[in-house]
């Protein structure tokens, strides 16, 4: 498909389509679908890191899930999917920055070895804690249990497997961890959105986090699904450039 954008009509189009114009939100939409479809395809997030971590996230995620972590304040934040541990230690510098949080807890079915000796020597090791073992294994979910204090204020984030029917186990498995005001994340729901690039899978379509993520909605009604509220916005945009679209369910009080 070919995409042309006309600065002297002041217009966006691709080949075919009814141009949008192009200072405006919807071009601002339009330009952001395509950036984040070839961004993904081209692995644009593999080439981050954090406080020397690689962490395979889109920034613009990593910044409004900070904005989410300053105004709930948790104590302790669980995420199923370690890798090479990036996320965590952006977690743990957030809580370090702050001088409130408790604990990190990254769950993995394999901690690969030169990953876990680099996040046990990081400065911020003592706020992370690694559990190996299936996230939506029981015995994995009581070890992160056991890990939580009575009254302790507890944000989750799902970003291992990522097809529909693990993620909904994910969420089965951990949302009553979540405590009121909190949320559950269940990342990467763009995979519907990159179905149709080299890198992707037409199955995509349905099988994605997004898709598990409303299945879970529908039944419980405890949980809301809805895009966190932007803490400062001078602008006329209202949706994230994100891979996490249909990720934020938020625990009601």
């Amino acid at each position: 498909m070919k995409f042309v954008i006309d600065t002297d009509a002041q217009s966006f189009a691709a080949e075919g389509v009814s141009p949008l114009p192009l200072y405006s939100t919807e071009g601002f939409r339009a330009l952001s679908e395509l950036w984040v479809k070839v961004g993904w395809n081209q692995k644009y997030t593999y080439t981050f890191s954090w406080l020397g971590r690689p962490i395979i996230q889109l920034p613009e995620d990593l910044l409004r899930i900070q904005e989410v972590i300053h105004r709930v304040r948790p104590d302790v934040i669980v995420e199923t999917g370690v890798a090479h541990g990036g996320s965590l230690v952006f977690y743990a510098s957030l809580f370090k920055a702050m001088e409130s949080g408790r604990r990190v807890i990254g769950v993995d079915i394999e901690i690969r070895p030169h990953n876990r000796e680099a996040i046990e020597a990081h400065p911020l090791s003592p706020l992370i804690e690694l559990v190996e073992g299936g996230s939506t294994d029981p015995a994995t979910v009581a070890r992160v249990r056991a890990a939580i204090r009575p009254g302790d204020k507890v944000l989750v984030v799902l970003d291992s497997a990522h097809d529909r029917r693990h993620v909904r186990r994910e969420l089965d498995a951990y949302h009553s961890l979540v405590t009121p005001g909190s949320y559950i994340v269940a990342t990467d729901g763009v995979m519907s959105g990159v179905a149709d690039v080299p890198r992707g899978k037409p199955g995509w379509k349905k099988d994605n986090p997004s898709e598990a993520a409303a299945d879970f909605a529908r039944d419980h009604p405890e949980f809301e699904l809805a895009q966190p509220p932007w803490d400062f916005n001078e602008s006329e945009l209202r949706d994230n450039v994100t891979h996490w679209p249909g990720a934020w369910l938020r625990r009601k009080d």
